[in-house]
């Protein structure tokens, strides 16, 4: 596997093979730092981070004339718009909420395999005895995090898997095995940016950005928790009505506008995680991954 450096931008993302990837967003983390680690920036980010403000944005990209910025948006992002239905959209919202072709996103129906639940930078990082997870040096009580303890104590010694959701990303995301749907809870919160660069600056995001948690009863990977957390910009988290059991790869909903992220919270000894994954993960490293695509399997000696 190659060398992984650490670049200027704090954020390394590397392809399925291990190779270092040039990061689309990186001018963003640049000015994310300033935000962060300035005086008035973090003036600037008590505003930013409310809820009103992601609402008032989510407002002006439902507006026609934000259509003008998807030209310019598709060409910067570099984005396939082969890999999408032809049509025209009434805003930059909808835009940013299309569908994409099924056959762009083939749904791995495997038994034993455990699918991304979307497009994304995936980190993997282990829960430790006392229920805690580490993220860019940032330490979190997975208890804040889902807003109860005597849930946190079930998933002691799990797994955590952050998949990261950047501007370029496809913003639908799925359910990642058959199951059965629990009940989904909002945890009400700011809405920081998800970009590492506000772990680095001591801001632990994960505690503090408004979150829907769903517990998902599956049938090869026990009880898995998928948790949608908002950011910077987002106006709404959309997850759909469905009955109370899907098939994997079914569509659980959308994000509107700006990057976010979705956190898959695994049992103890359910899941064994792409080794590239993992050890891209253990370097600091963030690995790209697509909607409906094997990013683990069944772990052997529950098989």
């Amino acid at each position: 596997m190659p060398e992984l450096k650490q670049p200027k931008s704090g954020v390394m993302i590397c392809d399925r093979e291990g190779n270092p990837l040039t990061d689309s967003c990186a001018s963003q983390g640049k000015i994310l730092n300033l935000m962060y680690g300035t005086v008035p920036g973090r003036a600037l980010l008590k505003v930013l981070t409310k809820p009103v403000v992601s609402k008032a944005v989510g407002c002006a990209l439902e507006h026609p004339l934000s259509t003008v910025a998807i030209p310019p948006f598709v060409w910067k992002k570099q984005i396939r718009m082969s890999e999408y239905a032809s049509e025209t959209y009434r805003s930059f919202n909808a835009f940013f909420t299309r569908s994409v072709k099924p056959s762009a996103r083939p749904i791995d129906r495997a038994q034993e395999a455990l699918i991304s639940p979307c497009d994304a930078k995936l980190t993997v990082v282990p829960v430790d005895e006392d229920t805690h997870f580490t993220i860019k040096g940032a330490e979190y009580r997975l208890s804040a995090f889902l807003g109860c303890r005597k849930l946190a104590e079930h998933y002691r010694c799990g797994q955590v898997l952050i998949f990261r959701l950047t501007p370029d990303d496809y913003h639908r995301y799925c359910y990642p095995d058959d199951c059965e749907i629990g009940k989904t809870r909002l945890i009400p919160g700011e809405l920081h940016t998800v970009n590492p660069v506000a772990a680095e600056h001591g801001v632990k995001v994960y505690h503090r950005n408004t979150r829907t948690v769903t517990m998902l009863n599956t049938a090869h990977f026990g009880r898995i928790l998928q948790i949608e957390v908002g950011a910077m910009c987002v106006g709404r988290i959309v997850n759909h009505p469905h009955g109370s059991h899907v098939k994997r790869g079914i569509e659980k909903g959308f994000f509107e506008f700006g990057g976010s992220t979705i956190v898959m919270v695994l049992e103890r000894n359910r899941a064994e995680v792409d080794p590239v994954i993992l050890a891209n993960s253990e370097k600091g490293a963030e690995t790209v991954v697509r909607y409906g695509t094997r990013i683990g399997v069944v772990k052997k000696e529950l098989k």
